[in-house]
């Protein structure tokens, strides 16, 4: 969320900004409303000094023996003023909310600005696609043929895009989960947590879900608790109204859940195989910082997403998104896109943002500086470590041969037991 203050003075960068995130929000209405609250909070401080005069002439009166009860009569007269004026200002402040929390996050300045993801622009690719003497076959020929991957089974079950991995392609999957985060604790020194599954309309607010995706998500609704969309909501739940030391920052997490998403706009794009589906596993990093280094941290964040793909040996290229792209909350997000020649696309693996203080002031997640002892709002930054199916589909594509086997990376090869799934 963006502080009040900082719209008021800025609203031209505001509206910029949002019209740059192709979002719409009256923000005329939201000054309007919030000159109404300014009158009226100084409507009712003037009546709260004239209380405190009628109070201190009562106490005289008192004083001296003499009746006070015309004191008394105007000042329950200016209280019942204060009272009607204090519900016209919860009036007022429930509109502007209702407002305000449309309001999404201020690009970077440096992020492109666009109209559309075709303006993101890639910075850098690493490693080659493999040379095969064969033509490439889409990577749900090859799990089918495998039979690790049930399409059908798993429809039967739930539903459309959603999936059972079976023997190997189970196991394919678990091993990617545990060597993902095995990676990121050891070699890149994050804590592991491991979070309810299933989140609160606080948590889902906070990191910029609601109300803007709500349609997207799955949601139960006798208890009005959301399936996780993404282990980012949990993790940066886990300090919500929370003030931290200095010394505790930076604080990194990952964690692994599943993510479940409806994906209520997506009908029509993807229907074949793993590429979009409803339910799938994730291994997440999330980082709580200091403001000042923030953009430190996101090229770190996006260092440590690449290192997994590196580790896996699979090619890659790296996107900026532009301001269309960007997500409702992020200030800055680059994309991470696998290689998959059996489908010749580039797929998202992992999405790494920076939501400066946007999820933070939502959230009230605070730390105190020990230079002034004043609290500050943290700055909060995620990055897919990564997401599964996709990787799955960049293993099953770049590593299968002729003889329709599929060869298992060797940073893998602990993990699932095999050197080959056949």
């Amino acid at each position: 969320m963006l502080d009040l203050k900082f719209i008021r003075e800025n609203l031209e960068l505001v509206k910029e900004a949002t019209n740059n995130k192709q979002e719409k929000v009256d923000l005329d209405q939201l000054i309007k409303l919030d000159g109404q609250r300014r009158d009226l909070l100084r409507e009712v401080e003037g009546l709260k000094h004239q209380r405190n005069v009628e109070s201190q002439k009562i106490g005289e009166l008192k004083k001296k023996g003499q009746n006070p009860s015309e004191p008394i009569k105007r000042m329950q007269e200016v209280a019942d003023n204060i009272k009607q004026l204090d519900e016209e200002i919860r009036t007022v402040e429930t509109k502007i909310r209702d407002i305000q929390i449309w309001i999404p996050n201020i690009p970077h300045p440096d992020a492109p600005v666009g109209t559309s993801e075709k303006d993101n622009v890639e910075i850098k690719r690493w490693g080659k696609s493999p040379e095969m003497d064969f033509q490439p076959k889409p990577h749900w020929e090859v799990a089918e043929q495998l039979g690790i991957v049930e399409f059908g089974r798993g429809s039967k079950v739930a539903g459309a895009f959603f999936v059972n991995y079976s023997g190997i392609g189970a196991k394919l999957e678990r091993a990617l989960i545990n060597f993902m985060l095995d990676f990121h604790i050891h070699e890149h020194g994050y804590h592991e947590v491991s979070p309810p599954f299933i989140v609160n309309r606080e948590s889902m607010y906070t990191t910029g879900q609601l109300p803007k995706l709500e349609e997207d998500m799955y949601l139960a609704e006798v208890d009005d608790l959301f399936l996780i969309p993404t282990a980012e909501v949990p993790v940066t739940n886990l300090h919500r109204d929370e003030i931290l030391k200095e010394n505790q920052l930076p604080i990194n997490y990952t964690a692994y859940t599943p993510c479940f998403r409806r994906e209520a706009g997506s009908y029509g794009r993807d229907t074949r195989g793993l590429v979009r589906i409803h339910q799938f596993d994730k291994v997440e990093m999330v980082k709580f910082v200091k403001p000042e280094i923030s953009y430190d941290e996101l090229e770190t964040l996006l260092a440590d997403a690449e290192a997994v793909l590196q580790r896996l040996e699979l090619p890659y290229r790296v996107i900026e998104l532009c301001t269309a792209d960007l997500s409702f909350a992020a200030a800055k997000c680059y994309d991470i896109e696998v290689w998959a020649p059996g489908v010749e696309k580039w797929l998202e693996v992992s999405s790494c943002s920076n939501f400066e203080a946007f999820q933070a002031r939502r959230g009230n997640i605070r730390f105190r500086r020990e230079s002034t002892g004043k609290t500050e709002f943290v700055h909060t930054l995620n990055g897919s470590g990564l997401a599964l199916p996709r990787t799955v589909i960049a293993l099953l594509e770049n590593y299968q041969t002729d003889e329709g086997t599929v060869v298992v990376p060797e940073a893998l090869r602990e993990y699932v037991g095999v050197n080959i799934i056949k």
